[in-house]
């Protein structure tokens, strides 16, 4: 039998159920994992909740919360191993046995070193039945930049690009405003939300000027991104608007750069050394960095050589395409600079994922092939 056979279908609609209310937590549990949690006797939902943000309670104790004596004898599904620790809170494994649930579904198990099968462990032990994997793909799914800053080192990352229809990303003056449709600058906002770093270049600075904040028009509850600029010489710390407001800011730089006044006396702004080799920032140090700052999910907002660096270093996880129906012409910039493709075999190969209409344009979501990385 397979490992979802032994689930029933009233499982997989609890589990389902669970997984929708741990994405409401996408803007604002980072660093920590989206977690929801059902509790159920057969098809009756007697408590639900999800994991909202960092430091508050867990998802099982706002499901147990609004079960209360329901409880007992219930069945909890939970899009993530309980946890067995004590950290922000208590431990979600000790809450679930003291509430009398006689059974646990998990999607995942929780590759944190802190629980990884404790959770599991400490249930069993207390007589639940346990059972791990029902939509496993799902969970791993939403959770992909918690789990790629615990298993990999070092954080998700998405590059975001808007691309003619002739697939330029920029004029040959640089300028890009704006290729993409209103509607798909404001669906960028939604993934810059959930993404706990929003990564650029001085050259992107210097000549855009982004504020690299997020700005949603639903009025949704966000934690504010890091803002990341990569620039070796400092160049751009006493300009452009990547300061401003009140999300935070880090400068990377070589480090043989001497910060300014304005970064020493930590005017609103961080700043940190990342090795260069051979003039170029090492990217692989760049993301360790960012996870070591508990960063899960990076998302790219450079020109086509920032963005090209980083796919020819194999560190590209997803591309989120915007294709305008617009031409810019030969002399207009490509997507991706410094690849030097020069046969067919040598290309590129990426997975469709998502497509869809935005506005007047189309949006993909590509991924390499999971051998690639």
């Amino acid at each position: 039998m397979s490992q979802t056979a032994k689930f029933s279908t009233t499982d997989h609609e609890m589990m389902a159920r669970a997984l929708r209310l741990a994405e409401r937590g996408a803007f604002t549990t980072r660093p920590n994992p989206m977690v929801g949690c059902v509790i159920a006797h057969g098809e009756e939902v007697v408590g639900e909740g999800w994991h909202q943000r960092k430091g508050g309670p867990h998802a099982e104790v706002f499901a147990l919360e609004t079960a209360g004596d329901r409880a007992k004898d219930a069945t909890a599904y939970v899009t993530l191993e309980p946890c067995a620790h004590s950290g922000d809170t208590g431990p979600c494994a000790d809450a679930l046995i003291t509430a009398g649930v006689a059974r646990v579904v998990c999607a995942m198990r929780d590759p944190f070193p802190k629980v990884d099968g404790a959770g599991i462990d400490m249930l069993r032990a207390a007589g639940i039945e346990v059972e791990v994997g029902l939509m496993d793909a799902q969970a791993r799914e939403l959770n992909r930049g918690f789990v790629s800053r615990i298993v990999r080192g070092r954080p998700w990352l998405r590059v975001k690009l808007a691309t003619s229809l002739d697939g330029r990303s920029a004029l040959a003056s640089g300028d890009s405003k704006w290729i993409s449709s209103e509607a798909s600058r404001q669906d960028v906002q939604r993934w810059r939300a959930r993404s706990g770093a929003l990564l650029t270049g001085a050259g992107t600075v210097l000549v855009d000027d982004p504020r690299l904040t997020v700005r949603l028009e639903t009025g949704d509850d966000f934690v504010p991104p890091l803002r990341v600029v990569l620039d070796p010489g400092l160049a751009t710390v006493a300009r452009g608007r990547v300061r401003e407001g009140n999300a935070p800011t880090l400068y990377l730089h070589a480090p043989d750069a001497k910060p300014p006044r304005l970064l020493s006396t930590g005017h609103g702004a961080e700043h940190a050394a990342v090795p260069v080799q051979r003039g170029l920032f090492d990217l692989h140090a760049v993301l360790r960095l960012l996870a070591e700052r508990s960063i899960n999910e990076v998302q790219l907002e450079a020109g086509a050589t920032l963005a090209g660096s980083f796919l020819a270093a194999g560190l590209v996880d997803e591309l989120l395409l915007y294709i305008a129906p617009v031409l810019l012409g030969e002399r207009a910039r490509p997507l991706f600079d410094g690849l030097h493709i020069d046969e067919m075999t040598e290309r590129l190969q990426l997975k469709l994922v998502d497509t869809r209409h935005v506005g007047d344009d189309l949006r993909l979501l590509l991924r390499p092939p999971a051998d690639a990385s």
